[in-house]
Order: C-alpha cells, then sequence, then structure tokens
C-alpha cells in the first residue's frame, strides 16, 4: 500500500529492514547522477519548497512528473523535512550509472536509506527512502566506543521510554509488541484510536498494516508451489489468460511479480485518484487501474517496487483455487495461525476496535485529519487488511515453526531463497538462523514486523500515524535489543 513520508517515486516499500552495519561509506561518484544526488540533499536542506519544486521540474523524468505531479511531491517533502530536520549523507553504499543507494543521518539523529534510479537519459524516474540501521561504530574512520551491553530487563525498560516519549512528543500513536521466543515480554498501547470519539489504542486494537499484506500474498503463492498448483517460472498467461496486456502475460512470470522486477505498474495514480474508493471491494476492481497499461521496462531488467504484481498475485491464487483470495487468506494462512483479529475488513463494515488512521498529508497545516477518503473500501493482495500486534506475532511464530509451510517454502518466505529443484532439504524448524522484516504505510497508516530468527526476538509496531511513526520506533527498538547480552537475557 502507498507510502506518504517514504515514497516521493516509487509506492511503498516492502521489507524495511535495512542492514548498514559493516558498509564502508564513500563518497558521491563524480558522474551526473552522483551530481543530482547531491543537488537533492542541497535543496531537500535549504527548507525552500520553491527550490524543491525546481529540482522536481529540472530533474524528474517527465512521465514520473505526470503519475506524480509536483505538488504532491511537495507535500511529501514537507512531511520528510519536518520530521528529519535535514539530512547528513553519511555515504554511498552502491552506484552504477542508473541506481545510488545512500546512507543518511537525520538532523534528529535517525538513519536512512536513500535509493535514486534514473532513466538512461539521466533523469530521475524513482527514489524510495527506508528506514535503516545506524553504521557500526567507528565505520568513518572514528573510534567511537560500542554501546554498552543490556539486560533484558533493562532492555526493555528502555523501549517503554522511547515509546512513552515518542508519544508524548505526538510521534506515535499505536502498539508496540516484543516478544522472545515467541511468548511476550513487553506490550504498549499509547495515543488515541479515535480522535473523535476519544477512544483510546488499546494492544487489542486492530490497525492497518498497509503492504504487509504481502508477505500473506507471498505465502499463498509459496503454498499453491508447494502443492504443485503453479511453478514461479509460470507466465501470467498460463493462469490469466484473459489477462488484458498481452505482452505482459506472455513475458512476465510469477518469480517477476514476486521480486517486483515484472515491469507492472501500480495502481495509484491518477485513474484511483479519480475512483470513488467505495468501488474498491475486490481483486478484479482493481484490475482496470493498471492492467492494461504497457510494461515499464522488460521484465526482469531491473526492479521497481509495484503494488500492481500484487494485485495479479491475487487474482492467480483466485483462479487457481477458484475462492475468492480474501476467503484463502482466511482459511489456508490465518485460521492455521490461529489469527482470529487479521481481515480485509471493508472500512463501512462497522468492525469492532478499529483504529481510525490520521495523517498530515494534504491536510495544508500541521493538524492531522482522519484519513478514511484515502483508502480504499476493502483492502487487497498488495496491502490495506487490518490485524492486531499479537496477530502479527502468531503469524510470525506459525511461519518460524512450519505451521504454513514445509520447511523448503518456509525459508523461502523468511529470506528468498527458492527452495532447489529435487534433491533433500536441509531446512530446521522453528527457523534459527537469518530474519525477516517487512513494512507497511500510507497516509495515516504505519506498521512494522521484525522477525530475528537468530535471537529469538520479534517487534511488532502498528501506528495510526503517517511513517515513519512505526518503523521509526522499530527501528530503534530493533537496535535496543542488539544489545541485550546473551548472558543478561
Amino acid at each position: 500500500m502507498r507510502k506518504a513520508f517514504t515514497l516521493l517515486f516509487v509506492a511503498a516499500v516492502f521489507a524495511a529492514h535495512i542492514a548498514a552495519r559493516g558498509q564502508q561509506p564513500a563518497a558521491l561518484p563524480d558522474t551526473p547522477a552522483g551530481r543530482t544526488v547531491a543537488r537533492y540533499v542541497e535543496a531537500f536542506n535549504t527548507g525552500d519548497e520553491q527550490r524543491m519544486r525546481a529540482f522536481f521540474l529540472e530533474h524528474v523524468a517527465a512521465d514520473s512528473l505526470a503519475r506524480r505531479p509536483v505538488e504532491a511531491r511537495l507535500e511529501v517533502y514537507r512531511q520528510m523535512r519536518d520530521q528529519t530536520g535535514g539530512l547528513e549523507l553519511h555515504g554511498v553504499t552502491g552506484a552504477t550509472d542508473t541506481r545510488v543507494a545512500t546512507l543518511m543521518r537525520t538532523k534528529r539523529g535517525g538513519w536512512l536509506r536513500f535509493e535514486f534510479v534514473f532513466e538512461q537519459q539521466g533523469k530521475l524516474v524513482g527514489l524510495s527512502v527506508e528506514d535503516a540501521e545506524s553504521p557500526s561504530p567507528g565505520a568513518q574512520g572514528g573510534a567511537a566506543a560500542p554501546p554498552a551491553t543490556l539486560t533484558e530487563a533493562e532492555a526493555l525498560a528502555e523501549v517503554e521510554r522511547l515509546v512513552e516519549e515518542a508519544s508524548k512528543a505526538d510521534e506515535f500513536s499505536g502498539v508496540v509488541l516484543v516478544a522472545k521466543n515467541g511468548s511476550p515480554v513487553l506490550r504498549k498501547a499509547v495515543g488515541l484510536a479515535s480522535v473523535e470519539f476519544g477512544a483510546p489504542n488499546r494492544l487489542e486494537t486492530k490497525f492497518n498494516l498497509g503492504s504487509i499484506n504481502k508477505i500473506f500474498t507471498q505465502t499463498a503463492i509459496a503454498q499453491l508451489a508447494e502443492r504443485g498448483k503453479l511453478s514461479f517460472d509460470d507466465t501470467i498467461a498460463k493462469h490469466l489468460p484473459d489477462y488484458p496486456n498481452r505482452q505482459a502475460a506472455e513475458k512476465v512470470t510469477i518469480r517477476h511479480l514476486l521480486t517486483m522486477r515484472s515491469g507492472v505498474g501500480d495502481f495509484f495514480g491518477p485513474k484511483f485518484d479519480a475512483t470513488p474508493k467505495d468501488r474498491l471491494r475486490s481483486v478484479k476492481d482493481f484490475l482496470p487501474l493498471f492492467a492494461a497499461e504497457p510494461l515499464r521496462f522488460e521484465p526482469g531488467s531491473r526492479e521497481e517496487y509495484s503494488n500492481g504484481g500484487y494485485i495479479v498475485l491475487g487474482a492467480i491464487v483466485e483462479r487457481i483455487t477458484g475462492r475468492s483470495y480474501y476467503d484463502y487468506v482466511r482459511e489456508h494462512i490465518f485460521a492455521p495461525a490461529g489469527m482470529n483479529n487479521t481481515d480485509s475488513y471493508e472500512t463501512d463494515a462497522g468492525v469492532r476496535d478499529v483504529a481510525s488512521g490520521y495523517t498530515r498529508e494534504g491536510a495544508g497545516s500541521k493538524n492531522r485529519v482522519n484519513n478514511i477518503y484515502t483508502r480504499p473500501a476493502k483492502g487487497s493482495p498488495a496491502g490495506g487488511g487490518y490485524s492486531t500486534a499479537e496477530d502479527l506475532l502468531k503469524f510470525a511464530n506459525a511461519l518460524s515453526s512450519g505451521k504454513l509451510l514445509g520447511p523448503a517454502y518456509t525459508r523461502y518466505v523468511a529470506s528468498g531463497e527458492e527452495p532447489k529443484a529435487g534433491g533433500a532439504q536441509t531446512v530446521a524448524l522453528p527457523l534459527r538462523e537469518g530474519g525477516r522484516g517487512v513494512a507497511g504505510g500510507a497516509p495515516g497508516i504505519n506498521a512494522a514486523l521484525l522477525m530475528n530468527f537468530e535471537t529469538g526476538y520479534t517487534t511488532v509496531v502498528m501506528s495510526n500515524y503517517d511513517p515513519p511513526s512505526a518503523t521509526r520506533v522499530a527501528t530503534r527498538v530493533r537496535d535496543i535489543l542488539r544489545r541485550v547480552s546473551a548472558r543478561g537475557a
């Protein structure tokens, strides 16, 4: 689902868990792309909207400006500038002629990973921004001392202080849950679920997940692959022979859709904006918003975030199973995991304990407004469903223990490593290696789920404020938990 804060040109980010430790920063390259990045940072830090307007008009590709006009970009810039206080370039973590990845420190002490994407002509076509982990002490040659280790009790006390301070500063409203080896060790709810009625957020409150729903769609596709109902090499045409774009149907594979390398566009844009949101209640309702559009690039040639691609995956689930996507995930993912408070609830269904979302995007001031007019009537395979912190923990537990998939496909969902064709799979359950982080956000919506299978810590942060209200808290909680010593746990 669309993010308000974290993306200027791309729609959203599938995983917010970015590990910057150990990366040695480098200077911006002396190339057209590198110089454009430098101009972006310079214009950003002036706080002058006219400077940013001029930057967008000069450096953003025309088709990107057509999809997201300058005024919409300036709205996001206002939020980013207010929330970051400005940017300091820490270094470059990767660069080519068409892509520059950077690590930035905000003036307010946070860390962000900016990735700029350029067309061959040198114009910007994409910019993704994700919360990042702070770099290792001394990564720029300093000899800073490592942070002190903590006992688990000390770490949890620090997390609780962090949440209370963020709430008092009106930077966070929502729920935080920390679990160790599948069992909660901290639960905290702050802020209001409904400003209009003065109803507080509670541990049982259901929050909009944004793009976290994509991991449920990925799990559904993995289940069908495990049962031999599909192959990642299948084209769209094999399962959706009536797909309106024949070029896409014949070239794009399920693997392309899963990995954001399909070239299929997004459903957010002018058509979405012009569509009454009460008409978006099923997977098929989203397809006319993008499916007939030309591919944005040759499938497999590059990566570009696509909510539309996950709508197509949901349609494939429906065609193979003969069930609605919503029924399938409810019966094959939520029910086995015990997730009784998770679903794509319709906005006018009158469901209990649902948090309203509050956004500053488009509000014209610093006062937040209810986001009811920006959301589809029902979520989709790309995002927009609802869940509780406890239910997301149940999903993490069910995934890591093998309740949803066999060992090989469990590791695929947890790490992206595809099962080997033929031969025995050597994956032990429950998972004890690696981790997975997913996040979602849109106006008045932000949520993060961080699973660390090695330490046994799972962190869930859910908010009814704009990004990065939840992802910023989740990143700081993760850093605190990394300081817990094995002896002190």
